[in-house]
């Protein structure tokens, strides 16, 4: 007779596995214990209020391995109430959005006493999240069993333990039938069809479903340019001012599909209530330290540490270190420049039609090694951020993103600029171009997506043969589930999948001009890209925790950036033509103020275009101004209540006195 795993009998009739937290291995029963008593307790007594079991009872801990894992869960009137105390925005019965109260809770949609279909999976998973890292020490001076791992008053528990050593990991768990149903309606269909974004967005969060419809949206903008672009590779390559109408429409096309995406992702943010979220206390991220001291902001103890000594190690270390990764990039590049010479002798020289490969050699493993330097900078410039000490989550990705972009955009586009605007060779520029562009393309889904699916799916096969030899007299699915996500690798956030587009938006507007193609070659990239990367999601790596987002962030400003970067390059490029120097064959001195008038013309017209288009449609600001209104007369009810109930008190007290 087969018996179901003792993490489902809890005081809850129906306990739902939502996160599990692993212990390392040499921890000790009384710390386990400790923060178990921690999590359960009630709220006014410094708890969480949350279920939590371990995945084994005793009699399966003797048949399966100790793995120290346990699940967290919630009731479900603690997850509305979670819902409230962290500010989640629904929909109200009327069709407008404002936050969710438990005492209000029949005035919103789709909420029924008997239904648990409210609040998303993601969302449940934020809110227990959110209360686990809330969990603050009280007068604890230390963790019990772990005498090194000193706490202070408010200090958050988890993020704590997570430091010492003591927590391994804590992740949310999938869920088996609703990954099935979003798998089904996203990458194993038809690959032209919509994402399904709100559905990406009830499993994962807002964060990760605003880069799939900025994915989405993205290669969807990019065929126009390609369908422009296709005709001029096709039949008029060397007559550079033709290109001139197809610059000026890309220019204007960078600069109107990043103000629509706005409008899209404002009606997106709004849909989902995050426009409308306030924003949360930035509490300390986890890998900060300091002298402890007392916050002025809050009045709690927290770790200070001087900004003076921060902007010590930026500048005198960080700031050097860069600037020398910088130098080796110039210089790995200039190394990529001789090997284009040789393999050019050497095609000349030999006069045999079986070298004209080797023209293509130089540029292929130019982008193996750009790709090897971005990610090897890459783990310099996280060790060097975190080692600047950064108080806040924020600041550290703002640092982070900074020496990040700075690096890729020479690292990639150096060579480029080299050639555009010192060799001026256009053959040799096309021919870069194109072979980065499809060989960072072709790497990125490999090392990715590819590689990394391949070696989770052996991971899989080991963990069901392991499983399927123990013949335990129990149903160890849950447990075979919880094993095999907690293999799997993290997800670290949509950092580089954003990256990857914005490098891929530069090779495809900054030399436009030269290279109409590349709209061509990013847009069939992206449509594999999309169901890649929806398959590293749902089977490669865990499940992240649901993160909400209102906008894509520093990378909004990164891209337009990029877009005012290629009007000067296309312009330059244009005045660069021979058709264009033949205009003006004696005065380089007209030419150049020409083509800067031209491009100032541009800019400024990008910039009107940016003014002209609104950020948010007009009815999201008119529900947005509905809103405040609202809340502006609620407050003065609430005062006028006040303010009436003070009055009918004071002829009482007057009547009083008079008396007297």
């Amino acid at each position: 007779m087969k018996v179901t795993l003792s993490a489902l009998d809890t005081c809850e009739s129906s306990f739902t596995p939502l996160v599990v937290i692993e212990f390392a291995q040499d921890v000790k029963e009384e710390t386990k214990e400790w923060l178990k008593n921690r999590i359960i307790a009630r709220k006014k007594d410094g708890g969480a209020q949350l279920l939590f079991r371990p995945l084994l009872n005793k009699y399966e801990k003797e048949t399966l391995e100790n793995q120290n894992l346990y699940l967290v869960g919630a009731s479900r009137m603690r997850l509305l109430l979670g819902a409230e105390a962290v500010g989640l925005v629904k929909e109200g019965v009327d069709g407008s959005m404002r936050a969710f109260t438990y005492g209000t809770r029949l005035g919103f949609r789709g909420f029924h006493d008997d239904s648990d279909d409210f609040l998303t999976m993601a969302e449940r998973q934020f809110i227990v999240k959110h209360e686990l890292e809330n969990l603050r020490a009280r007068d604890e001076k230390v963790i019990p069993g772990c005498p090194q791992a000193r706490l202070y008053p408010g200090k958050s528990l988890v993020r704590r333990l997570l430091t010492s050593g003591v927590v391994v990991q804590v992740f949310p768990l999938h869920d088996a039938e609703a990954l099935k149903k979003l798998e089904d309606a996203w990458y194993t269909r038809l690959p032209l069809k919509f994402q399904p974004i709100d559905s990406i967005r009830g499993y994962f969060g807002e964060t990760v479903a605003l880069y799939f419809g900025f994915l989405e949206y993205f290669t969807f903008a990019l065929i126009p340019m390609a369908a422009v672009g296709l005709p001029y590779y096709l039949f008029a390559w060397e007559d550079y001012d033709k290109y001139v109408i197809f610059a000026a429409f890309n220019l204007l096309w960078s600069t109107v599909i990043l103000e629509v995406w706005k409008r899209g992702c404002a009606g997106m943010a709004y849909r989902w209530g995050t426009l409308l979220m306030k924003r949360q206390f930035e509490e300390p991220r986890p890998g900060f330290h300091g002298v402890l001291g007392v916050n002025p902001v809050t009045g709690r103890e927290e770790p200070l540490y001087s900004s003076r000594r921060r902007q010590l190690r930026i500048y005198l270390v960080s700031l050097p270190f860069v600037c020398l990764c910088l130098y080796c990039s110039l210089y790995v590049m200039m190394i990529y420049f001789d090997m284009e010479a040789w393999a050019l002798s050497l095609h000349e020289s030999s006069g045999a039609g079986w070298t004209g490969f080797l023209l293509y050699v130089p540029s292929v493993v130019y982008a193996v090694v750009i790709e090897i330097m971005n990610r090897l900078y890459r783990y310099a410039a996280e060790f060097l951020t975190s080692w600047e000490n950064h108080r806040l989550e924020s600041a550290y990705q703002n640092h982070l993103v900074l020496k990040v972009l700075v690096f890729n955009f020479l690292n990639c586009f150096a060579s480029l600029f080299y050639i555009a605007f010192v060799l001026k060779d256009m053959k040799l520029l096309r021919q870069s171009l194109a072979t980065l562009l499809i060989t960072s393309q072709i790497l990125n889904q490999v090392v990715e997506s590819l590689l990394p699916y391949w070696l989770q799916r052996k991971q899989c096969l080991r963990v069901k043969r392991k499983v399927q030899a123990l013949k335990a007299d129990f149903d160890a699915t849950l447990y075979e589930q919880v094993i095999l996500e907690r293999e799997m690798g993290t997800y670290l956030g949509t950092f580089d999948d954003y990256l990857e587009l914005f490098l891929q938006f530069g090779y495809v507007s900054l030399f436009s001009c030269v290279y109409p193609l590349a709209a061509t070659f990013a847009v069939l990239n992206n449509f594999t890209e999309v169901n890649s990367d929806a398959l590293k999601m749902c089977r490669v790596l865990k499940r992240p925790f649901a993160e909400p987002s209102a906008s894509i962030g520093v990378w909004q400003l990164a891209f337009e950036t990029m877009s005012v970067i290629s009007v000067v390059t296309n312009c330059a490029l244009i005045g660069m033509s021979p058709q264009v120097n033949a205009i003006f064959p004696e005065s380089k001195t007209d030419l150049i103020l020409i083509v800067v008038a031209v491009e100032h013309a541009l800019l400024a017209l990008k910039f009107i275009l940016a003014f002209a288009i609104p950020d948010k449609p007009r009815h999201i600001q008119m529900k947005l101004a509905r809103l405040e209104f609202e809340s502006l007369e609620a407050l003065k009810q609430q005062q006028m209540k006040l303010m009436a109930e003070n009055l009918k008190e004071e002829p009482r007290d007057v009547g009083t006195e008079d008396a007297s």
